[in-house]
């Protein structure tokens, strides 16, 4: 549980004053060593958990005096001393302030309070005993026959007032001063390294970018899209005789180049073999010593999960039978006490976000009141797996759901039965287009936000006085696509006794950012796992389905769902995906050229993103490409940050910048981001097309493609289309290949070890 600091109580000033609250992002630097706080049921100590009491008034009382202090040793009110109290009267003063302090702010409450704002009533009770139980005050027996309390139903709150949007510029980073980039660009120039780096450097590296180049100049390793072998002649050209491979600089800017890449393919941690090896591989000659300075210098962490548990169950052992020399012959003889530790390392913003993301879930899972009586619900559900759904998510704070998908229908009836509790439910889709088919699946447009939006404020309840997301019952649809920062910042905004509700589809490709969030909660069976059974329909359907456990069937599609157009090679590839977009298409499926959507497996080669973009624009709408190489009524995507892509179609542009239409929404990008964050849209990768689904969709598969399938992959491509699909094949037996291959966990994370490991 979270521990106060030694002085404060609950009732205490520092507890009590809203105006001291902290903003829910602040950090707060961990207790020290001894401290409580570490037992894994709260999640990370917060500002909010720092300054203000843990519950309701009674969760208070069973706090106070727990850490053998009182209100009266951290009082200090700068007049006079007292005469001196006994320890008895101080006491009784304590408990006296402290219950005029609790009805005081009762008092000022004109409204219920709210679930997940703080805890209430069973669950504050629950809390309440378990600190007096800790603390020695009460025996665990004195629990045994408490009446329970009996539930009062809350009323459903007013929504909240609809606030208009107005059309924002796009949010951009703080640009570096120009007398930063002015002296990043003069050190550059004498390194002879390009000059347009000067921009993107001293936005990396602050205001003494030009300082710190000179002192480090491996440090240009730290601007996305330097190499090393470009840092290493630009440190040859400022350092002459002095650089060497072995440079201590240059050892330690490789290891943070190497886990930064690692991070874009997913990973939150590498083995310390691997990244000693790929050192190696960059003329590093010792590079365990590398590894072990880039440590010391804070560069990166390292971790040995699961060594101090081992280590505990072997001092626990009782070894009273065995004689002198008996446990250390049988440790040499057993084989798994002679297996390595297994040595990651990993950048402390990762390392950071998965420990809070456990914390917080475990906070979760033990916060929430577990009894609620959600059985009229479940039995009015629309189908069993709904009902399991909703039964599961009456007893658990934390709940796990699996389907397709027809099976987003359950979260929605889940949503629909809690608001009819009186609960205040969301539910939150990874795109606008998941946000659009939740909000019909419930109906009612306000229970559903897309997950960017929520976390920004820009949609949603918005926040309470604690800084919490205003919800007692949050489902997050898409969860696959959830990396390990965002889930962090998710969880930290939950407040205790909140209900989270994990719904996805497992076999998708995962998340842009590093991680895998849901695929880890899954295999650790941190929660209660409720798979739906509800298929998805029709011949795509069954073609997915079929994907989805390795087998690439043949499906009757007697109204052209599916369509297998054969192609020789890429060039041909093109020719047919753009007739199939322009005219095959809606001439006979009846979908018209704006609602397809093409998906292949690269940016790149010559029928990637960029060379269809470019044929579909020449034929549905040729222009000029005015404004930054677009056009009034170019499909476009916008990227707004890594991992969020956002269809939409230009509209105009100006000084500000590109004007888009997303799916109603108005977008204005500035004019120095359309080139960065902007691109044309009639064709995605499967990972840009993850989370949203189209009437229509034309998925391209040229022969240079083989090496970039994989089940994942061709199952969320297969899976974007709504009532057709045309695949334009060129790879032969590569797809069927592919299928059949079962996924490898190919991103190395530390999260399901730290949801196995248990609470100290």
């Amino acid at each position: 549980m979270t521990a106060l600091p030694r002085g404060e109580t609950p009732g205490s000033p520092a507890a009590d004053d809203d105006s001291v609250v902290a903003a829910p992002s602040a950090a707060v630097p961990a207790p020290p060593a001894g401290d409580e706080g570490h037992d894994g049921a709260e999640g990370p100590t917060t500002a909010d958990d720092a300054e203000t009491s843990p519950g309701d008034g009674e969760a208070a009382e069973a706090d106070t005096g727990t850490d053998g202090t009182n209100a009266a040793d951290g009082a200090v009110d700068g007049a006079a001393a007292p005469a001196p109290l006994s320890e008895a009267e101080a006491e009784l003063a304590a408990q006296r302030e402290l219950r005029e302090r609790i009805e005081k702010r009762r008092a000022e409450k004109e409204s219920p309070i709210a679930a997940g704002a703080k805890l209430s009533g069973k669950a504050a009770d629950l809390l309440a005993a378990v600190r007096a139980v800790e603390s020695g005050e009460k025996p665990a027996t004195a629990f045994f026959d408490s009446p329970a309390p009996s539930a009062s139903r809350r009323t459903a709150p007013a929504p909240a007032p609809v606030r208009p949007r107005v059309p924002e510029p796009a949010p951009a980073p703080q640009g570096a001063s120009p007398e930063a980039v002015t002296s990043a660009a003069a050190v550059l120039a004498e390194g002879r390294a390009p000059g347009e780096l000067a921009g993107p450097a001293a936005e990396v590296l602050g205001a003494q970018a030009a300082e710190i180049l000179r002192e480090d100049p491996w440090q240009l390793l730290a601007v996305p899209g330097v190499r090393p072998e470009q840092a290493d002649g630009f440190a040859r050209a400022l350092l002459g005789a002095q650089c060497g491979p072995d440079d201590e600089r240059r050892t330690s800017a490789l290891v943070g180049w190497l886990l930064e890449r690692a991070a874009l393919q997913g990973h939150t941690v590498l083995d310390a073999t691997a990244v000693g090896a790929a050192l190696a591989e960059r003329s590093v000659t010792d590079p365990e010593a590398a590894v072990q300075h880039a440590v010391a210098e804070g560069v990166v962490l390292v971790f040995q999960d699961g060594q101090d548990d081992r280590h505990d169950q072997e001092s626990a052992a009782p070894a009273e039978s065995a004689e002198p020399g008996e446990n250390a012959e049988a440790g040499a003889a057993d084989p798994a006490a002679q297996e390595p530790v297994q040595v990651l390392l990993g950048l402390d913003r990762y390392a950071l976000a998965e420990e809070s993301l456990a914390d917080g879930l475990a906070r979760l899972v033990n916060a929430c009141e577990k009894d609620a009586d959600w059985t009229e619900a479940a039995s009015a559900a629309g189908s069993p797996s709904a009902a399991e759904l909703i039964s599961a998510v009456a007893a658990h704070g934390l709940v796990a759901h699996t389907g397709g998908e027809a099976a987003r229908a359950e979260p929605a009836a889940l949503i629909t039965a809690a608001r009819g509790l009186g609960l205040r439910a969301l539910g939150a889709a990874h795109s606008a287009d998941g946000r659009r088919r939740l909000a019909e699946a419930v109906g009612d447009p306000s229970a559903a936000v897309t997950l960017a939006g929520l976390l920004s404020g820009a949609e949603g309840p918005g926040r309470d006085e604690e800084g919490a997301i205003a919800v007692d019952l949050l489902v997050l649809l898409d969860a696959p696509q959830l990396d390990v920062e965002t889930g962090a910042a998710l969880v930290e905004s939950l407040a205790d006794g909140a209900r989270l509700v994990l719904s996805g589809d497992p076999g998708v490709l995962g998340s842009a950012g590093a991680g895998r969030v849901f695929a880890d909660v899954l295999a650790a069976r941190a929660c209660p796992q409720t798979v739906s059974r509800t298929p998805d329909p029709g011949p795509i359907g069954e073609l997915v389905s079929g994907i989805g456990i390795g087998e690439l069937n043949q499906v009757a599609a007697p109204g052209k769902e599916v369509v297998i157009v054969p192609v020789r090679d890429a060039g041909e590839a093109v020719h047919r995906t753009v007739q199939l977009v322009a005219d095959s298409v809606p001439r006979a499926i009846g979908v018209p050229s704006s609602d397809t959507q093409v998906i292949t497996v690269g940016h790149g080669g010559s029928a990637g993103t960029r060379a269809l973009n470019a044929a579909l624009k020449q034929r549905l709408n040729p222009g000029p490409g005015r404004f930054g190489g677009f056009d009034p009524g170019d499909r476009v995507v916008h990227v707004p940050a890594p991992g969020r892509t956002v269809p939409g179609v230009v509209v105009s542009a100006d000084a500000e910048g590109l004007h888009l239409d997303c799916a109603g929404t108005k977008a204005v990008v500035p004019q120095e981001r359309v080139e960065s964050s902007v691109r044309h849209g009639w064709a995605l990768t499967a990972h840009q097309a993850a989370g949203m689904r189209w009437p229509a969709v034309v998925v391209v598969l040229p022969g240079d493609a083989a090496q970039g399938l994989s089940r994942p992959w061709v199952y969320t491509a297969f899976s974007r289309g709504e009532r057709h699909l045309s695949v334009v094949h060129g790879v032969d037996q590569a797809l069927p290949r592919a299928v059949a291959q079962p996924p490898a966990q190919d991103r190395t994370t530390r999260l399901r070890t730290l949801l196995e490991t248990p609470a100290q």
